[in-house]
């Protein structure tokens, strides 16, 4: 039986179907911001998921070092908007994005 190799396409399908779910996620569901949130991590994932992709092609490790900044930077973003998101909760005891379109005190 021959083992079946995972080529450029593979990465590429993967990526886009991920990218699909996150627009999709953030066009259908505008109103928790917890959902969009996740919903943008769908987004960089996928963009990730291509890096390494092309990475894996091209035999150079450029995109794979390039990745690792990029999960560093979402999950500050992630830790970061979480954290925006609980004090918004305490404070107005929703995180409904339609409620929470004014910011003063």
């Amino acid at each position: 039986m021959e083992a079946m190799t995972i080529q450029l396409e593979h990465y590429l399908i993967l990526g886009a179907i991920v990218f699909s779910l996150g627009v999709a996620g953030i066009f259908l569901n505008r109103k928790n911001a917890i959902i969009l949130l996740m919903s943008l991590e769908l987004i960089l994932l996928a963009a990730n998921i291509n890096f390494i992709g092309f990475s894996r092609f091209l035999g150079d490790i450029a995109g794979q070092v390039f990745v690792f900044f990029v999960l560093t930077v979402a999950a500050a973003e992630a830790a970061i908007g979480l954290a925006i998101l609980v004090v918004l909760f305490r404070s107005r005891d929703t995180i409904n994005v339609g409620d929470l379109d004014s910011l003063k005190g």
